[in-house]
């Protein structure tokens, strides 16, 4: 599999990425956990290492984080933040405030069972917030709380 940096870091990827979406949102029914599982695993033998996911997905942030687990130091996921779950109505809002950015991000690492995220990125601008005033929270900020 042929890599590419990723931005200015040094951070190498797998030139194709894995975007989860479609595992748990979207286009039909939910594929099977195991059955969803075991094909993220076989992008990674295949060697994919950037894999995309996000809160609003359903349970996609569970099953990367489950997937993922046991190689966890060797890819890199993406995750995003900036979108309310759909409420009763199936209305979504963007929320790109300081405070709900770092309450979306604390609960990404939980349900990808890690202390990182790699690569964060706000899902839809939010017309509300400027975007200087968005920011995500800085790990140390995490940590500390």
């Amino acid at each position: 599999m042929q890599r590419r940096k990723l931005g200015s870091h040094g951070t190498e990827v797998s030139a194709l990425g894995f975007g989860c979406m479609g595992l748990s949102h979207s286009f039909g029914p939910p594929v099977p956990r195991e059955h969803a599982i075991s094909v993220i695993r076989r992008a990674f033998e295949l060697g994919v290492t950037l894999f995309d996911t996000a809160l609003v997905y359903g349970t996609n942030e569970e099953l990367v984080g489950e997937a993922l687990a046991p190689f966890r130091d060797q890819v890199v996921i993406a995750t995003k933040f900036g979108l309310t779950i759909p409420d009763s109505s199936g209305r979504q809002f963007t929320n790109s405030r300081p405070e709900f950015v770092r309450e979306q991000v604390e609960g990404s690492l939980g349900r990808l069972r890690t202390d990182v995220i790699d690569l964060l990125y706000q899902h839809r601008v939010d017309p509300e917030v400027p975007i200087e005033d968005v920011s995500a929270p800085s790990p140390r900020s995490l940590i500390s709380s």
